[in-house]
């Protein structure tokens, strides 16, 4: 008997299911790891210094991402960090922010799959893979073709990514398939949203054409406006705390903010608080996987209150995520609401 012939439908069925940090508590276990050595211990001390923010009524917080932790499962964690007040600003890569949750957003789904395959025959289907993640491609162009459209509705003009990202957000208020993306969530709370190299990403795709379309008359991502944004979020906030999942240029975007602060004439405390969570390590010499304790060196990150942990962030970032949603110190937080500092 012949093996049946797999195809896209088979390969495309089983949904990415968020995890969701209000369904159980992580206390239990965060408070036995304190009690136990290497990579567990570091989590619980990382979870310790989170919950000092959250505790730390002058602390305002900035989350920032990269990898592909949002696609792998957990998305619901960072928009619910967003729902219930635990982050204040957010530095993310263009393909969390887009290619995942903007994506999902518009209905559209990751599914489970395996590194275990022929990528050739994934390419005949159209299907783009994240390790043992796949994406119908289909569906992420039909996403590249929103941002089109949406680039195409506004001013020609600079902006930051910020700016175009509050933009989606409130596309999304109208058209969104799937609520309580964390896009939609940042733009109900005036959570601010950047991408300093927004354009590598699917939107990427989107604003090419817009510019193709329209020589004559278009937008552009200007990355300095960003980094003149962040830097006076940091100025408004003084005290700040750093929740970072893996590296790249949102963390150093981030920590940066301090030094620009200074060229500017504007004294300001190092990142009294900072979490990595990351699987970098020294071997490559690179911005991944420099410590914070390195990045004190440059006047960036007090050495006080910051814990690097060594692991996949997708294994930790839940237990951390829950344990702080249930111990609950976010329910004190007032909102910064520092999206108005732009707002016309």
């Amino acid at each position: 008997m012949a093996a049946k012939k797999v195809t896209k439908k088979d390969l495309l069925k089983r949904p990415v299911k968020h995890i969701d940090i209000t369904s159980f508590d992580a206390r239990p276990i965060i408070d036995q790891m304190d009690h136990m050595s290497f990579t567990s211990r570091d989590l619980a001390r990382a979870t310790e210094l989170f919950n000092m923010m959250l505790k730390d009524s002058s602390c305002s917080i900035i989350l920032t991402l990269a990898g592909s932790t949002s696609a792998g499962g957990c998305m619901k964690v960072y928009a619910d960090m967003i729902k219930y007040g635990m982050v204040d600003a957010i530095v993310s890569t263009g393909a969390s922010i887009v290619d995942m949750d903007f994506f999902e957003a518009l209905g559209y789904k990751h599914y489970q799959g395996t590194p275990f395959v022929d990528d050739q025959f994934l390419r005949k289907n159209y299907i783009d893979r994240i390790y043992d993640t796949y994406i119908d491609e289909t569906d992420l162009q039909n996403c590249d073709n929103v941002i089109f459209k949406i680039a195409n509705s506004l001013k020609p003009k600079a902006y930051s990514s910020r700016e175009f990202i509050w933009e989606m957000g409130k596309y999304l208020k109208k058209n969104a398939k799937k609520k309580e993306s964390l896009v939609e969530l940042a733009y109900d709370h005036n959570v601010p949203i950047f991408c300093p190299a927004f354009t590598d990403s699917s939107a990427g795709f989107g604003l090419v054409l817009h510019q193709v379309k329209n020589p004559k008359s278009h937008l552009t991502i200007d990355s300095i406006a960003d980094f003149k944004e962040l830097t006076d979020i940091k100025i408004k906030a003084g005290t700040t705390g750093l929740l970072m999942i893996g590296g790249g240029v949102p963390k150093n975007f981030v920590q940066d903010t301090v030094v620009c602060a200074e060229i500017l004439g504007k004294e300001v405390e190092m990142h009294k608080y900072a979490v990595q969570i990351t699987v970098a390590d020294s071997r490559d010499g690179a911005c991944s996987s420099s410590t914070l304790k390195e990045a004190c060196s440059w006047g960036k990150v007090d050495t006080a209150y910051e814990q690097m942990v060594f692991a996949e962030a997708t294994s930790v970032i839940p237990l951390l995520a829950s344990d702080a949603y249930h111990r609950g110190f976010w329910k004190k937080r007032k909102r910064r609401n520092f999206a108005k500092l732009f707002h016309n």
